[in-house]
């Protein structure tokens, strides 16, 4: 346990001055300062607790400081910390059979520093492979913030980002705010593919290298799939030969209770980008898992492009222990429990207490609450809102996960159910003030 140490803190803060934040203007924010994690828990440098009710940015799913992945990370590096991507080494090949392991049909990995660059070089990958240049991706999304992966993006946080070429976006389904005037999952579905053909068909189909869609939206509102819509978009592109992409980078690895989102559905995708819960965060990485269709394209050809870190043997080894534990201690299986027992049951039953609440969604340790002024209108509450309800969580040692007018309650995959039953509490109390 670390002692407290207030000066250490106000030194930090004093030194954040000079790091400009990402997504803010500088020298106007006041970031939470914290000293140390485990497991579900952060500590201030004042001594205070808190429950991690964000996973940081949805991406510490083994959770805070995992002995087996410290002790890995700790033996790599005093073996080797780094080498040239051109090279071979143990840590890296296991790495790629750890997560071939985990998805279906899928016949190699392109390692990355991050999310975004997966994007980058799954969105690469397609073109190569169809000689087409178009990407067709839903507005309520978020893949990046890099070229193209901002492009790609459907938010308004790509505005003012558009430089890259060639991207073309649809609404993808959502019910609770239908752009289709829908009454069903099943019209919502349905109308929804109708849209995204009549895109496609407008802009020429053979103009589409690819189609990339979050297999659950998540910065967009944790937004499950109506049954059928990703099968839809797999026939879509099949008929069109167009590559389908599923980006996994924060619905992956556990978070919706399966090892990938997509395998809810049972649709199998041509890449998967993935980042974030492949290894919590502990090192930098990403990557991008390939068909053999796409596969075949680079036995023919390079691949022109590459990364100084890429298969880093630090992550390498991070992502081999994060799998070996989270398989041995069934933490992905925990998820979907979590979801069906826990967080499910938990949530609905707070949205027939709080008229605050519009709608709950999700599906494993993966939900959204889509807070209305009212419930007829599901006019979104106000900005000043939200920023009221994380504070006073934050208050009560409760770290919140906030997204435009929702709370997203997305902890890390090996919280209890008491802990995740006390943050539960908290929240509910919150949400009681703010009717």
């Amino acid at each position: 346990m670390t002692t407290p140490d207030p000066a250490a803190g106000d030194r930090a803060r004093e030194l954040d001055e000079l790091v400009l934040h990402s997504w803010s203007k500088h020298g106007q924010v006041n970031p939470f300062t914290i000293a140390r994690a485990e497991g579900v828990r952060m500590w201030d440098y004042e001594g205070r607790e808190y429950l991690d009710f964000s996973s940081q940015l949805v991406n510490t799913n083994i959770g805070h400081s995992h002995p087996k992945v410290v002790a890995a990370i700790q033996q790599q590096a005093a073996e080797l910390a780094t080498v040239a991507p051109p090279t071979t080494n143990l840590a890296r090949g296991e790495a790629a059979e750890r997560i071939l392991s985990k998805i279906d049909d899928m016949a190699a990995v392109f390692f990355t520093n991050g999310g975004a660059d997966a994007v980058e070089n799954a969105i690469r990958m397609a073109r190569i492979h169809t000689g087409r240049a178009k990407v067709l991706s839903h507005y309520r999304s978020y893949h990046g913030n890099t070229g193209s992966a901002i492009n790609a993006t459907g938010d308004q946080r790509r505005v003012g980002n558009e430089y890259a070429t060639g991207h073309v976006h649809c609404f993808g389904p959502f019910l609770y705010r239908s752009e289709f005037w829908a009454e069903t999952e099943e019209q919502e579905g349905e109308r929804a593919l109708q849209h995204a053909r009549r895109v496609l068909e407008a802009e020429g189909p053979s103009t589409f290298a690819a189609i990339i869609v979050e297999a659950v939206p998540g910065t967009a509102g944790i937004l499950l799939p109506p049954p059928g819509y990703l099968q839809g978009l797999r026939d879509l592109a099949d008929e069109h030969g167009i590559v389908l992409i599923f980006d996994e980078v924060m619905a992956g690895f556990g978070r919706t209770g399966y090892w990938f989102a997509h395998q809810h559905d049972g649709v199998k995708p041509d890449l998967v980008t993935f980042a974030k819960g492949v290894n919590s965060g502990y090192v930098p990485v990403g990557g991008v898992v390939i068909s053999e269709k796409i596969l075949a394209t680079f036995r023919e050809r390079a691949i022109p492009g590459g990364l100084t870190y890429s298969g880093n043997p630090l992550a390498a080894a991070s992502i081999v222990a994060s799998i070996d534990a989270m398989t041995e201690e069934g933490i992905v299986e925990h998820a979907k429990h979590l979801g069906e027992d826990v967080f499910g049951p938990a949530l609905r039953e707070m949205a027939e207490r709080h008229p605050i609440i519009g709608e709950v969604r999700g599906r494993g340790v993966f939900w959204a609450l889509d807070l209305v002024q009212d419930r007829e209108s599901r006019k979104p509450v106000d900005a000043s809102v939200i920023a009221s309800i994380k504070a006073a969580l934050l208050e009560r040692g409760y770290v919140p996960f906030g997204a435009d007018n929702r709370i997203h309650v997305v902890p890390p995959l090996v919280i209890s159910d008491e802990d995740a039953r006390a943050g539960l509490a908290i929240l509910d109390e919150v949400l009681a003030a703010h009717a």
